[in-house]
C-alpha cells in the first residue's frame, strides 16, 4: 500500500488537515487562534522510528524531552502536575501537561482519580510503568559516570537523590546490615534505612539516624572508589556525626560501576 501524505492548509476559512483517508476542518475567524491550532498539532504529532523493535517502541513512549525525569520522580511517589513542576522547574507547565498526556496515552502513567479537577489530579505509574524501574536505575548508574562538577544551573532534588541511592545500592552486600543514614548533599536532605538487604529512602532528616553524612562535593568520588571514606573525612570536604566506620560501610553499600570517565573527542 503506498504511503499516504498529510496536508495542512491554513487559510481565511480555517485549518484543513487531510490525507488519503482522513479530513479534519477547523473553522474560525481569528488567525492567531488558527495558528495556535496548527502549532499544537505540530507539537503533539510524533513520528515513529519505523522499527519493529522493543527499544524503538520504548524510545517512542518515553524518549521525548523530560519524559525520563517525569518517570524518575513518579518512581519515588505519585504527584500532582504542580508537584512535578516543583522538582522540574525548567519545564514549562504546558509542556509538562503534554508529556503527561502522552504518557497516559501510552499506558505508562494514569490518574489516581479521573473525576478530579485536572489541576488537582494525582499522577502515578501504572503497573506497566513501574516495570521501567530497573531500566531507569541502570541508565542512571551509567549516566552518573559522566558527571563532573555541577554546572551553575544544576540542582539536586529529593527525588533525584532518592533515585540515585536506589540505583547505587548493593542489596546483596547488605544482607546482615541494620543501619540508618541521613545524607546531606548541598541543601538537599534524604534519609536511608537499610534492613537486612532492603532499602527505604525518604525525603528529609531522620531523628536518631546512626550516621549523618554531609558529602560535600565528594559523593560521586566516594561511590566510584576514587576517594576512600578515610580520605574524604581527612580532606575536610566530607563531615559526619557517628562512627567513622559507618561512612566506610556507606561507600561499600552504595557504589557506581568502576568505569573510566568518558572523555569528549
Amino acid at each position: 500500500m503506498p504511503e499516504s501524505s498529510w496536508k495542512v492548509v491554513l487559510d481565511r476559512d480555517g485549518v484543513t488537515i487531510s490525507n488519503d483517508i482522513f479530513r479534519l476542518n477547523v473553522n474560525g475567524s481569528e488567525p492567531t487562534q488558527l495558528e495556535t491550532v496548527v502549532s499544537e498539532l505540530q507539537s503533539v504529532t510524533r513520528g515513529t522510528y519505523g522499527q519493529y523493535c522493543g527499544l524503538s517502541r520504548a524510545a517512542e513512549m518515553i524518549g521525548e524531552r523530560w519524559g525520563l525525569l517525569i518517570l524518575r520522580d513518579l518512581l519515588v511517589s505519585p504527584k500532582t502536575a504542580a508537584e512535578l513542576h516543583g522538582g522540574l522547574p525548567r519545564i514549562s507547565a504546558r509542556l509538562l501537561a503534554m508529556r503527561l498526556k502522552e504518557l497516559e496515552y501510552s499506558g505508562v502513567v494514569r490518574r489516581q482519580d479521573d473525576t478530579q479537577d485536572p489541576d488537582e489530579a494525582v499522577f502515578e505509574l501504572t503497573e506497566y510503568g513501574q516495570a521501567v524501574e530497573d531500566v531507569l536505575l541502570a541508565l542512571g548508574r551509567w549516566g552518573a559516570i559522566a558527571l563532573a562538577a555541577p554546572r551553575p544551573e544544576d540542582i539536586i532534588t529529593e527525588d533525584s537523590l532518592t533515585v540515585a541511592l536506589r540505583a547505587t545500592f548493593l542489596a546483596d552486600a547488605a544482607r546482615a546490615d541494620k543501619i540508618s543514614y541521613e545524607l546531606h548533599v548541598g541543601e538537599t536532605v534524604v534519609h536511608a534505612v537499610i534492613d537486612n538487604g532492603s532499602l527505604e529512602v525518604s525525603p528529609g532528616p531522620l531523628a536518631g539516624a546512626d550516621a549523618v553524612i554531609d558529602s560535600g562535593p565528594l559523593l560521586k568520588s566516594m561511590l566510584t572508589g576514587e576517594v576512600t571514606a578515610a580520605e574524604a573525612l581527612n580532606s575536610g570536604q566530607v563531615t559526619m556525626t557517628g562512627e567513622p566506620e559507618l561512612l566506610t560501610r556507606f561507600v561499600e553499600l552504595f557504589q557506581l560501576p568502576k568505569l573510566p570517565t568518558p572523555v569528549a573527542a
